[in-house]
């Protein structure tokens, strides 16, 4: 499959003001992709009917509905194909604040002052800085260039899940730890859809330190990357969940086929608005009082409990490794 031209990138927002910004972004041409290919911007409210006639096209308003959050994947970019959603969202330095400093906390401006007033606000930052808003999701029927790890590459075909995501952090030091915060949310987040539509629960685990494993097999994988600006770390989440798609491994349907009798299959868009309600509350947690909040709950999901690993040493001054059998306890 190859790129269309343009690449068709559809915007919406989950409030009035997200969607304002969504118009302002499109009138003024601020979002681009790498090497400035060619794009058309499209609102969702202006495409609505014509989305939803779209086999296996991602369902925005399903999602939208599902989404229950006061900051991330509140704002969303959608394309039937890209090259990797991970370009999108990393591609922009982001606001230096979430909605949630002016659709929440700001409470009494938005009882004296009409919801318009809101909006030149965000508008007029928006002028300032011509970026993407903090939470930003971008979203792909199909991506060319998915990647993973060490450079590897994520087989992207349609029926899986793909998404990235931004975020902004002051330590550092706990970057590297958001990626598992990111794998504990989309797992528990799997087995809330299941058990809200009667299905057991998947029992998908986490492979340390970024990948997701159902049945000894591969079904996910997490690349998180980062960037150091105006002592910000700006971080892109970018996740890959197969949901339809039996290869190259095989997907969460196929598995609930082979072991349930029930007929439902489940829904990206049920996922990914899932993964944002519990990844919003974990992420809290994290950022107040620290990954040893989450470590329990962590541990219940990764893969690695009572495995045998074999750990190789080779000392200073000598030719000779040496191996010793460990196993990993969680207590």
């Amino acid at each position: 499959m190859k790129l269309e031209s343009p690449t068709t990138l559809i915007l919406c927002g989950k409030s009035s003001p997200e969607n304002e910004l969504a118009r302002f972004l499109k009138i003024n041409n601020t979002i681009k992709l790498p090497d400035n290919a060619s794009i058309n911007v499209v609102l969702h409210s202006e495409n609505e009917e014509q989305e939803s006639f779209q086999k296996d096209a991602f369902q925005i308003d399903s999602y939208m509905n599902s989404l229950s959050t006061s900051r991330v994947g509140r704002f969303l970019i959608y394309s039937p194909i890209l090259p990797t959603t991970h370009d999108i969202v990393s591609q922009w330095a982001i606001f230096l604040f979430f909605f949630k400093y002016l659709v929440v906390d700001s409470c009494e401006f938005i009882l004296f002052y009409s919801v318009k007033c809101l909006v030149l606000i965000i508008l007029t930052m928006a002028s300032n800085f011509c970026e993407l808003p903090l939470g930003t999701v971008c979203v792909a029927d199909v991506q060319l260039k998915g990647r993973g790890r060490s450079k590897n590459v994520w087989e992207s075909p349609k029926g899986c899940l793909m998404f990235s995501f931004s975020l902004q952090m002051e330590d550092g030091r706990v970057v590297p730890l958001v990626q598992y915060v990111v794998c504990l949310a989309m797992a528990e987040a799997i087995n809330d859809v299941c058990l809200r539509n009667g299905i057991p629960p998947l029992n998908v685990r986490i492979k340390w330190p970024n990948d997701l494993y159902l049945d000894g097999l591969k079904v996910g994988g997490i690349l998180c990357t980062s960037t150091y600006t105006s002592k910000k770390f700006n971080v892109s989440a970018g996740i890959g969940v197969n949901v339809s798609n039996e290869k190259p491994t095989t997907c969460l349907n196929a598995v609930i086929q082979r072991l349930t009798s029930v007929a439902y299959q489940l829904q990206r868009e049920d996922i990914m608005a899932a993964f944002f309600n519990k990844f919003e509350n974990y992420y809290d947690i994290f950022q107040s009082q620290g990954f040893q909040a989450l470590e329990e709950l962590y541990y219940k999901t990764w893969l690695h409990s009572g495995q045998r690993v074999i750990v190789q040493e080779k000392k200073e001054n000598q030719d000779q490794i040496s191996e010793n059998v460990v196993a990993i306890q969680v207590n």
